[in-house]
């Protein structure tokens, strides 16, 4: 297999690029200076290096707590569950929520074998008491896999002297918070309710 074919599989396992596409960004990858190729193995190689989830919720960080734990201004009796990292992002955008986060690392999905155990849930649980946790909003996608997540954790939760809220639907089913639009994810946080 040749450089060029190399580059162009490994591109194309990335979520969203196809062969296609793959094989364009390795020819305008070929078209540019080689200093740029560098800084971009650069990058990669320093990605893997040194970010890390952070000790508290999980986020992706560089230090050992990310900014958002790290800022004194957010509110630790609000923690806003969501399944990636990336959903945290969506949810900032809209600039609604004030409150910490934890991310999952996933979601349920028996068929794929990922059960709670494969999940941080066990470190939410954990957090609380410690941190007088008022309120739990549950930011799962409105996939099958994601409703049956939030379910798993309000049961999880129940007895213990919190608030379990979702987030509103105003998402399309089967969509992920990556993609929504900042009005549509403050509309949804705005609209959250207790889960039953």
């Amino acid at each position: 297999m040749s450089v060029i074919d190399e580059l162009t599989s490994e591109l194309a396992r990335l979520p969203g690029i196809g062969r296609k596409t793959a094989q364009r960004l390795t020819y305008h990858l070929l078209r540019q200076p080689a200093s740029q190729s560098r800084r971009l193995a650069e990058a990669l190689v320093a990605l893997t290096e040194r970010v890390r989830p952070c000790d508290r919720c999980f986020n992706l960080t560089e230090a050992p707590l990310c900014p958002l734990c790290a800022d004194p201004r957010r509110d630790p009796t609000l923690v806003c569950v969501v399944e990636e990292a990336s959903d945290i992002a969506s949810i900032e955008r809209a600039g609604e929520f004030r409150g910490l986060y934890h991310v999952l690392g996933g979601r349920l999905s028996p068929l794929d074998g990922v059960g709670p155990d494969d999940l941080t849930i066990g470190a939410l649980l954990a957090r609380m008491e410690p941190e007088g946790v008022r309120e739990v909003i549950v930011a799962t996608n409105p996939s099958l896999e994601g409703e049956a997540t939030a379910l798993y954790l309000q049961r999880q939760l129940a007895g213990r002297p919190v608030r379990v809220t979702r987030i509103a639907r105003g998402l399309p089913v089967g969509g992920d918070l990556e993609y929504a639009d900042g009005v549509t994810i403050a509309q949804a946080l705005a609209a959250r309710r207790e889960m039953l």
